[in-house]
């Protein structure tokens, strides 16, 4: 397992992450978002606690 990042810090890495448990879990439905280089902060979750993780890098 990657990293698990907050909402709001500026990203590792440039690649899709995607909303994880507050420990990593999977959730139902998550959102699955791209950072791009220049990117400054990660996006809100759906919902309170979740947390984003890295997955691989961007799609093109």
């Amino acid at each position: 397992m990657s990293k698990l990042q907050k909402p709001g810090e500026k990203p590792d890495r440039s690649g899709e992450y995607i909303e994880r448990g507050p420990r990593g879990g999977e959730v139902s439905k998550p959102r699955q978002v791209t950072i791009e280089p220049g990117d400054d902060k990660l996006p809100p979750t759906a919902e309170k606690n979740r947390k984003w993780e890295r997955i691989g890098p961007e799609k093109k």
